[in-house]
């Protein structure tokens, strides 16, 4: 396992509680959940089969409590309220966020925090980042008091908000977020988590207790934030949490190793002194080993210190191809939005085509109207051996600057019958299993509903949903402000100067 996983010295933290029995865990069980829409089915199970005494730990991005958990079912508020009144302990981190007038969750999170708290939970508006740096970590965390073989965790790319519960047809969750109108009023999304359930909890839960201990004031107390934390009548410091209930037992077979991002700081996480960067270590090491196929699923891949890794990997191996899954427009397009975004990812996307232009393969997405699916994923594949997903996306602010949760895991089956899955799918058909016909597969799918469209739809619309990933040009004038941006604000570098200058992790 230790050719895959980070040993302890290699996550360079000593300061986590994480690797205090090892670095990975083993006789864990992993079910990867496909689409919003099947991981809010099964949040909303588990949580209805709670009783008092038990407990429930989550952090997230945003969380919004109108959010339906299925159709015409109830809300997200509603079933974390109503456990929070029969006795079960409810605990949450949400991200205190920006203005809702900046395309941000201030306001839903703040009212998701409110009405939980009014219930008897106990949520918090974490601000203790870097500056410019979000909370991103999507983590549910389920103990059963007296029954740790039922305990399990959630861990993925999905937020508990609006835009989120889309499912297999890719007609869009009917409760919509602000969005760029070429995704149409209702933007289809594409998403995946991990139901976790085992030793791994444990370290999950560990995750979760470190950030809810830190010592350190929720907020930066300037005087317009005291104001907004009075009028909203949100804690100002975390309460003790009770004693933990011990680790669950082993269940199953699957080895997880927990990766995390924390930013470089002052004053430090106390549980990250000089920040950690295992997510960005962990992907390193995973494709330092690729031999045979990278395969991605991301949000952004628009960072060049990703697209070095990736380089490197097809370098130094012959054999080896890269297929990548992107949305094809990022998810707020506008004039001056637009080009940042496009910006960093053009730049991975040179390096990659001109490294190997044969062996690369860039694919977004679309539904059967042709409406573009946002890719939310962050999923990465490696030989059918590794395979990661969390909340990190593959550019340098995920890496390095923003809080981020992954789990990582060795398992041939498991990691085979995800990918499997996911060019199911993409393709409309069986995929090919080896690498070499599932590459040109997918390349001739996309080739043909790329035709298709180009002809003005004449015929039976191809299967599928691929089409070739070709982002629109960044002019020479506009680089000129979207460079700083995209440095600055759209993907920061979170890691202490003696790193940078090393281009190391």
């Amino acid at each position: 396992m230790s050719d895959w996983f980070l040993t302890p010295e290699e996550r360079g933290n000593p300061a986590t509680e994480i690797d205090r029995d090892g670095s990975w865990t083993d006789g864990n069980l992993v079910r990867p959940l496909v689409h919003g829409a099947v991981y809010f089915q099964r949040l909303y199970d588990e949580l209805c089969a709670l009783k008092a005494g038990d407990r429930v730990y989550f952090t997230d991005w945003r969380g919004d409590a109108d959010e339906a958990m299925y159709p015409d079912g109830p809300t997200v508020g509603k079933v974390l309220c109503d456990l929070a009144r029969s006795g079960v302990e409810v605990r949450g981190l949400l991200w205190r966020s920006h203005s809702d007038h900046l395309q941000f969750n201030a306001q839903e999170n703040q009212r998701l925090g409110r009405e939980l708290n009014e219930a008897g939970g106990e949520v918090l508006l974490d601000q203790r980042v870097r500056r410019m740096a979000s909370h991103h970590q999507k983590l549910f965390v389920i103990r059963h008091r007296g029954a740790p073989e039922l305990d399990l965790a959630f861990v993925g790319g999905i937020d508990l908000s609006h835009q989120r519960r889309d499912d297999a047809r890719h007609h869009g969750d009917p409760q919509q977020a602000p969005m760029g109108e070429r995704y149409g009023s209702r933007a289809p999304w594409h998403d995946v988590a991990l139901e976790l359930r085992g030793p791994i909890v444990g370290d999950l839960l560990r995750t979760f207790v470190e950030r809810w201990d830190d010592s350190h004031p929720l907020d930066r107390r300037t005087p317009y934030r005291v104001l907004v934390q009075r009028k909203a009548r949100m804690p100002r410091r975390p309460s003790t949490l009770p004693e933990t209930f011990p680790d669950p037992p082993a269940v199953g077979e699957h080895a997880v190793q927990v990766l995390r991002t924390y930013g470089h700081k002052h004053p430090p996480f106390p549980f990250a002194a000089k920040g950690e960067y295992s997510v960005a270590r962990g992907y390193q090491k995973a494709f330092g080993r690729a031999r045979r196929l990278i395969y991605l699923e991301d949000q952004y891949l628009w960072s060049e210190v990703v697209a070095e890794g990736i380089c490197r990997a097809l370098e130094r191996e012959p054999g080896l191809l890269v297929i990548a899954v992107v949305p094809r427009y990022p998810d707020q397009d506008e004039r001056f939005s637009g080009p940042p975004a496009r910006y960093g990812q053009l730049q991975a996307l040179r390096m990659l085509r001109a490294t190997a232009p044969n062996r690369v393969g860039i694919y977004d997405l679309e539904n059967d109207k042709g409406v573009p699916i946002y890719v939310h994923a962050k999923v990465c594949v490696v030989d059918d051996e590794w395979f990661a997903c969390g909340s990190a996306n593959l550019n340098r602010r995920s890496w390095t600057n923003d809080s981020e949760l992954t789990c990582s895991l060795v398992s041939s089956d498991l990691a085979a019958s995800l990918r499997t899955e996911l060019w199911t799918e993409h393709l409309g058909t069986e995929p090919a299993l080896d690498p070499l016909g599932g590459f040109d597969q997918l390349k001739d799918a996309a080739t043909a509903l790329d035709s298709w469209h180009a002809s003005g739809e004449h015929g039976p619309r191809p299967p599928g949903q691929l089409r070739h990933h070709n982002p629109e040009h960044v002019t020479h004038l506009q680089s000129l402000w979207a460079r700083p941006l995209y440095d600055h604000l759209y993907d920061p570098d979170g890691r202490p100067r003696h790193l940078r200058r090393r281009h190391e992790f």
